[in-house]
């Protein structure tokens, strides 16, 4: 293996599931300007995520729409016109 090509500043980060709330302690280097005080009392730097093994559909056996941005509004409105044409054959 190489030598030195592995960052040596980890820390402990706090990763958030902003569409369920779920939150874990990990390690990493991630840089982050926000942060958060967990359940030791501590106060550690938070990363928001968008979807976890908590939320994705592949791990949670069910299908669920995860809408962060409006993505899906602004596709049925982008295509409103051929989905509309689909829904009346």
């Amino acid at each position: 293996m190489k030598k030195d090509i592995h960052p040596k500043e980890y820390r402990l980060v706090v990763f958030k599931d902003m569409s369920n709330d779920y939150a874990f302690l990990s390690k990493s280097t991630i840089k982050t300007k926000e942060t958060v005080k967990w359940e030791d009392g501590n106060e550690y730097p938070l990363v928001k995520l968008e979807i976890s093994h908590t939320s994705h559909p592949f791990y949670t056996g069910k299908m669920q729409l995860v809408d962060t941005a409006g993505r899906v509004d602004k596709f049925r409105s982008k295509y409103k016109k051929h989905l509309e044409k689909k829904e009346g054959e």
